[in-house]
C-alpha cells in the first residue's frame, strides 16, 4: 500500500541554521533515503523549497488567478514528501519514526487514495 510521509516544520530564515548543522541534516536525510531504497519501499522523495517562493493557482468563475506566496499563513509549512510502498500503516509509521525530520517537525502519515502509475489511475 502506498503512503505519503508529509514533513511539516517551521521554516527558518537564511542564516538561522549553521552550515555545520545543515550538512549534518543533509547527511541524515541521505542515510534515511538510502535506507528506504535498500528496503525497496521508496517510490519518491522530494524536499520542497521554502514557501516564500510558492505560486498559488486557482480557477474560479471561469478565470485563472495566480498569486505569489503560500495559500495559508502558518508557522509550519510543508517541507517535503516521501512516498512509500509498504505493507500497512504500522510499517509506514515505523519509517516515519526513522525520518530525521521527525526530530524537529511533524510527519503526517497519509494513505494514498489513488496514484497515476504507468499511464493510468490505480488504487
Amino acid at each position: 500500500m502506498r503512503y505519503a510521509l508529509l514533513m511539516h516544520y517551521q521554516e527558518l530564515g537564511e542564516g538561522e541554521i549553521s552550515a555545520e548543522r545543515l550538512a549534518e541534516a543533509m547527511e541524515a536525510f541521505g542515510a534515511y533515503g538510502r535506507a528506504l531504497e535498500s528496503a525497496g519501499v521508496l517510490l519518491s522523495a522530494d524536499v520542497l523549497q521554502p514557501s516564500a517562493v510558492t505560486t498559488t493557482v486557482t480557477c474560479r468563475e471561469g478565470g485563472l488567478r495566480v498569486q505569489d506566496g503560500p495559500f495559508a499563513e502558518t508557522k509550519e509549512a510543508l517541507a517535503g514528501v516521501f512516498v512509500l510502498d509498504v505493507s500497512d500503516l504500522d510499517a509506514a509509521i515505523g519509517w516515519a519514526e526513522k525520518c530525521p525530520g521527525a526530530q524537529w517537525g511533524v510527519l503526517e502519515v497519509r494513505p494514498v487514495a489513488t496514484a497515476f502509475v504507468n499511464g493510468g489511475w490505480t488504487r
